[in-house]
């Protein structure tokens, strides 16, 4: 019998951005008509917008969600490792992250070189943040673990990854 083994191992989420957790939420994410599973592709063309992400969970908890990339500016020489794309907090259980608040508004895959992970990170909040939580002076050497250890988020309750490239520039004559 063939042990299954973690994708969020194997795409070395669990070690580069997150400790080993049990999911305890649901969370599901779409890019256009795309569901986004572990290590699927995703066009940054298709990702220029927020994406459409449903959550489980109890209605009285909230969440905070966090978008990275562990692969900036390239995998082979990740020097900006994480670039943060989106910060969003006070979501309600069993709703939609629209229904949160932006604290980093939303930047879309680009990819300079190489294939880069993009790794979407749901925390269930102690307490309402409500105007509690400043955005990062920068995007880039972002730290996820950091970030949940300073507002005492505890470990993630879902995470799921994809993966983007450089898609090439359309040749017009």
């Amino acid at each position: 019998m063939a042990a299954k083994i973690d994708p969020l191992v194997v795409g070395r989420v669990i070690g580069d951005v997150v400790d080993m957790f049990v999911p305890s939420v649901t969370m599901s994410v779409h890019y256009a008509n795309k569901h986004v599973t572990n290590g699927c592709d995703i066009k940054p063309s298709i990702a220029t917008e927020p994406p459409k992400i449903t959550l489980g969970g109890n209605a009285n908890d909230f969440y905070t969600l966090v978008m990275t990339d562990p692969d900036a500016p390239s995998p082979s020489e990740p020097s900006m490792r994480e670039w943060v794309h989106w910060i969003v907090t006070d979501i309600p259980g069993g709703s939609n992250v629209a229904r949160g608040k932006d604290i980093l508004g939303y930047v879309g895959p680009r990819p300079p070189v190489g294939i880069h992970r993009y790794i979407l990170v749901l925390f269930r909040q102690k307490a309402p943040m409500s105007g509690m939580l400043q955005p990062p002076v920068a995007r880039s050497h972002f730290c996820t673990r950091m970030f949940a250890q300073h507002l005492d988020l505890g470990v993630p309750v879902a995470t799921v990854y994809f993966n983007a490239h450089k898609e090439p520039a359309n040749r017009k004559r």
